[in-house]
């Protein structure tokens, strides 16, 4: 895994969930695949693999570069800047 100078400028402590699920997803009735948590705000959203891909468009209307899985058991971050695994 590699670092990245958006990991360093992340707040500490990791900020609270916003949700326990995708919000978007369940508000247009689809169903979220994979769950996501922005690392600068808390956000909660679906991944890449879902029809409607909010993790990925709450960077890009946010601007905040790292999340990480919210899937038990995986601790696994991204940055959307970088395109890797940090």
């Amino acid at each position: 895994m590699s670092e990245c100078t958006h990991v360093a400028e992340l707040p500490r402590p990791e900020p609270v969930p916003s949700d326990r699920t995708c919000g978007e997803c369940l508000a247009v009735g689809s169903h979220p695949v994979q769950l996501r948590m922005c690392l600068e705000c808390g956000h909660v959203a679906c991944c890449d693999s879902s029809p409607y891909r909010h993790a990925t468009a709450h960077h890009e209307k946010s601007g905040h570069p790292v999340m990480r899985s919210f899937e038990p058991g995986e601790i696994w971050r991204w940055c959307f800047v970088d395109g890797s695994i940090v």
